[in-house]
């Protein structure tokens, strides 16, 4: 997509073009492209215009029906922010007292639209132009809003008093510049020295704002947190999708912590939450009634304490995120099994158990455990009509099987 063919596409035919296409249905594209193309529109504004129609339909999981009033690039769309999680930022940097936002490194849109959606005044950059323009679309409903197509090195921010309800929200390029794939997608980068703009600039910015937050990878390392700043890691339905760094007024709870979305409910697990967790690992002669499996995020920022002191329970192994525990609690970010059996692994043992139980299917977890669950399942020879759900993990450093019936 260049400048040119964009602008194509928002004015006159494009834009009636874009409007008349049906639900994208990527079995019915190609001969939808021809007929287009045999009914005289330009190839490229067909392609363009079908591009969009397909990035319209994909972006429904992140934007619901809004998706099919923006636009998108492949890699924008990518790394969109969902919608839910937007609105978590936008809350948290307006409670944190900002009323004017700096968003730099704005891709399409996606968090800039959810801070104008509470009323924060938005100036919006980002350095590639098309990016730029597509998010100036995906904002034309709030005109407290502006893009910019622009470098964040060149943005100069206010300073001295009248900053005090600035907030700055960056969300660095993780993707090298170049050649893309064959879905159009530019190869993605996990190194802080890659990010652009710099991380030493993204550390003085926000350092220098009065709330500001930076959108990293979920694989951002425990030992860079900046002092002071809060390290939150975010899961969208069992995903990890980020981690954020948050700084100064933002930075309620320094240290490391999770937020679970699910629907509409976002749970927040703090490192306070994990202080005092029993340290010592579970036995399997003495596991008891449940097994709580810790949400990915809880797991990623290194808070399977809080899971531990929550159920009163032992972790099975270090860092494995999953907890036994004789009491019954509702935890709304783990998952919840009754165990019935716990036996050390091992094929004979498996196998025997499972043509006892005449099990058919399977269901293979793994936590831990360095096992491929489809030649497990082809190992242990299943027949039978009897479903049931195993676990294979590491239970206080040896490799052991759970015999579980998920909980609701």
């Amino acid at each position: 997509m260049t400048p040119a063919l964009l602008a194509r596409l928002l004015s006159g035919e494009g834009a009636a073009l874009l409007a008349s296409l049906p639900p994208y249905d990527e079995a019915e594209a190609f001969s939808l492209g021809d007929r287009l193309r045999g009914e005289g529109f330009d190839a490229d504004l067909v392609a363009a215009a079908l591009t969009q129609s397909r990035l319209r339909a994909r972006g429904e999981r992140k934007f619901g029906e809004a998706a099919h009033t923006m636009l998108f690039t492949v890699d924008g769309l990518e790394q969109a922010t969902r919608q839910q999680v937007a609105r978590l930022h936008a809350r948290r940097l307006s409670d944190s007292g900002g009323r004017r936002l700096f968003d730099l490194g704005c891709g399409v849109g996606a968090d800039a639209r959810a801070f104008a959606e509470v009323g924060l005044r938005v100036a919006a950059v980002d350095a590639d132009e098309v990016t730029a323009a597509v998010a100036d679309f995906n904002l034309r409903a709030w005109p407290h809003a502006t893009v910019t197509h622009d470098l964040a090195e060149n943005v100069a921010l206010p300073s001295g008093p009248g900053a005090r309800d600035v907030a700055v929200w960056l969300d660095p390029a993780r993707r090298t510049p170049g050649v893309s794939d064959i879905q159009g997608r530019t190869r993605r980068t996990f190194r802080l020295d890659q990010l652009a703009p710099s991380w030493d600039l993204v550390r003085e910015l926000s350092a220098g704002a009065a709330a500001a937050g930076v959108k990293l990878s979920p694989s951002f390392p425990h030992a860079r947190i900046p002092l002071g700043t809060q390290a939150q890691w975010t899961s969208y339905d069992g995903e990890v999708v980020e981690c954020v760094l948050w700084w100064n007024d933002a930075a309620w709870d320094p240290g490391r912590s999770a937020v679970v979305v699910s629907g509409q409910f976002a749970h927040e697990v703090l490192e306070r939450d994990a202080e005092g967790a029993n340290p010592e690992p579970a036995r399997l002669d003495r596991l008891h009634g449940y097994l709580y499996e810790a949400d990915r995020a809880i797991i990623r920022a290194g808070l399977s304490g809080a899971l531990v002191r929550r159920v009163d329970g032992a972790e099975l192994d270090t860092g494995v995120g999953v907890v036994t525990s004789p009491r019954d609690v509702v935890v709304p970010w783990a998952k919840k099994y009754a165990v019935t059996d716990a036996i050390p692994f091992n094929i004979k043992a498996l196998r025997s158990w499972v043509r006892d139980n005449r099990i058919g299917h399977l269901t293979i977890k793994k936590k831990g455990a360095s096992v491929d669950p489809a030649q497990l399942r082809r190992q242990l020879r299943l027949r039978g009509d009897n479903d049931a759900t195993i676990l294979v993990t590491r239970v206080g450093g040896a490799q052991a099987v759970l015999m579980l019936v998920p909980v609701r």
